[in-house]
Parts: C-alpha cells; sequence; structure tokens
C-alpha cells in the first residue's frame, strides 16, 4: 500500500472508520497465520454465512466469498452505510 493510500475492508471493499477487526481467511483452528482487515459487521457477515471448514477451503479468494448469495445481499446493504456502522448480523 502506497502513502496516503486508504486502507479498505477485504470482504465490503468500503474504506475505515475507526474500528478494524483482522479475519483470518484460513482459520487459525485449520493452520491458518495470514490477517486481512475488515470491519466487525463485515466479519460477523463472513462467520455467519461459512463454517471453519468452508473458510478454510475457501483461502483468502474474497471473489468467492463475496458471491455468495447472503454476502452478496449484504454487502450491497452495507455499502449506502458509513465505516463503523453497526447493527446485529443474522445468524
Amino acid at each position: 500500500m502506497s502513502e496516503g493510500e486508504a486502507l479498505s475492508c477485504w470482504l465490503c471493499e468500503r474504506p475505515f472508520g475507526t474500528l478494524i477487526q483482522w479475519h483470518h481467511p484460513v482459520p487459525k483452528s485449520k493452520k491458518g497465520r495470514g490477517t486481512v482487515p475488515v470491519h466487525p459487521i463485515c466479519h460477523r457477515a463472513i462467520h455467519a454465512n461459512f463454517t471453519n471448514a468452508e473458510l478454510a477451503r475457501i483461502g483468502d479468494d474474497a471473489p468467492t466469498i463475496r458471491g455468495h448469495a447472503k454476502v452478496e445481499k449484504f454487502i450491497s446493504w452495507v455499502a449506502s452505510k458509513p465505516p463503523d456502522f453497526h447493527a446485529p448480523t443474522p445468524g
């Protein structure tokens, strides 16, 4: 990332406000080590729609995660929200 370039969410690609969480695309329980920045609400959406086994198979393939029907709907909905927006995530 170059100087002045804003960090954006791995899932929804919106910029961050003050809240950033770090998601393991391959869960730690499945030997994942790398992390990516996500909004807290996006982090919950990922885990509400995928098991750790599914996430381990998908890995860091963000387009596959974004292509899931419920995640696509979530991303479309959250796109107009402010960066630190919070709402309950249906499980």
